[in-house]
């Protein structure tokens, strides 16, 4: 029997769900390249993680930490910066957490006291604090990269050990003092080679065990290659997520008609193919829309099987924040932006080109058309400028041009 509290799916931004689909690229990132290059001293650029909202970008990097922790690796919390908010408090108090797991706050060494009282004025007074010294001469926040560097060498010390910060909502880091101060503290500490002497009396240089990871929207990357230019590019490698595929959300829910997916009263609920397949075509290839559709139909019923018949139910409640979820990631899109996604919708799937987009949006020259294009495509993860033009983000395509999510059956 199958209840609320035994439900595997979870379409919450701040979860990591039990049923995980797709995301292999990145999670084996962490796991062959990042992970094990920065523990061998070799440098690798930090992680930004850009995507629209319901991709699973916050998701993807909690899970990330939670395997971190788990392997005992030194991790900050999700480092969420509201719109508005001061980050660098933030990130100096985190960075006096990870101090005193790695043992720092009990340091004997005056040098080491001394930072520490630096970094808690930071984490007190944030940016303030920093455009006030800075009409001084001074740097402040190069107090953070110190802070972070002793935290890295204390992880040398005690061998084997990562140290993982997480900073979400990357998008909100809008005042370009606290956005160019963070990122030059970060990034210089990614970029910091400790000397270390092996045997033989050589000296040789080697990279910190430090990983950085930022989430955001996909304008951030833009925000932060206007404020450091190349300097962001040299030391955050940025990828933008977009669909996963069908074949991955099948395997995720494989289980459940295999081997049924175990529930408290130490039952199995099983799952029939038509509901696999229904789930699939719901998703339209997005995390987000893949845990809801998957939720509601687990809420549909309480039998040992889910059926096609949960799954539409289930939706029947889920479609109203399936449509309003697409509609705000529309909304935010620029003018052109909006109008090149609505005529590409409004056109043939095979006649989906520039030429034919361009001139319906009054262009005199299909080339003008060119630069909005290339934002939908390479910045914001929508399209795919091939030949034809195609839609990247299904749902978006889906709720444009059917009645979906009203009528599954329109896809």
């Amino acid at each position: 029997m199958r209840t609320p509290l035994d439900s595997p799916f979870s379409p919450g931004s701040d979860t990591v769900p039990q049923v995980w689909a797709g995301r292999t690229a990145q999670l084996s990132d962490w796991h062959d390249i990042l992970r094990p290059r920065r523990l061998a001293g070799i440098p690798e650029r930090g992680r930004t993680i850009l995507g629209e909202a319901g991709t699973g970008k916050s998701s993807l990097v909690r899970r990330i930490a939670d395997e971190a922790a788990a392997a005992g690796d030194w991790v900050t919390p999700q480092l969420r910066i509201p719109s508005g908010a001061d980050p660098i408090k933030r990130v100096a108090a985190a960075l006096l957490d990870l101090a005193d797991t790695a043992g720092l706050a009990v340091a004997r060494e005056q040098r080491i006291a001394a930072l520490l009282g630096q970094v808690q004025s930071v984490a007190v007074s944030g940016l303030s604090l920093g455009l006030r010294d800075r009409s001084e001469g001074a740097e402040p926040y190069t107090s953070l990269t110190e802070l972070l560097v002793e935290i890295g060498r204390a992880a040398i010390r005690a061998g084997d050990v990562m140290v993982v910060i997480h900073l979400d909502e990357a998008q909100n880091l809008g005042h370009p003092d606290a956005l160019s101060q963070l990122l030059v503290a970060l990034g210089d500490a990614l970029t910091h080679e400790e000397p270390l002497e092996v045997p033989g009396g050589l000296q040789i240089r080697r990279a910190l065990p430090i990983a950085v990871y930022l989430t955001g929207l996909p304008e951030f990357a833009e925000m932060a290659g206007s404020g450091t230019g190349a300097t962001f590019a040299r030391r955050f490698q940025t990828s933008v997520l977009g669909a996963i595929d069908d074949t991955a959300i099948r395997a995720a829910l494989q289980p459940f008609l295999t081997r049924g997916w175990p529930v408290g009263d130490g039952g199995r609920v099983f799952m029939e193919p038509a509901a696999q397949a229904a789930i699939i075509a719901l998703a339209c290839g997005e995390p987000f829309l893949f845990q809801l559709a998957g939720e509601r139909a687990w809420y549909a019923g309480t039998g040992d099987l889910i059926t096609a018949a949960d799954v539409h139910t289930g939706w029947q409640s889920a479609a109203p924040e399936a449509e309003a979820h697409v509609q705000r990631i529309l909304d935010r899109l620029p003018r052109r932006e909006q109008q090149f996604i609505q005529t590409m919708a409004e056109l043939a799937p095979e006649e989906r080109n520039l030429t034919a987009i361009a001139q319906r949006m009054g262009y005199s020259k299909t080339t003008d058309a060119g630069p909005t294009a290339r934002r939908l495509d390479i910045t914001r993860g929508l399209i795919h400028r091939g030949k034809p033009y195609r839609f990247a983000h299904r749902a978006v395509e889906a709720h444009l041009t059917t009645e979906w999510p009203w009528n599954p059956a329109a896809i």
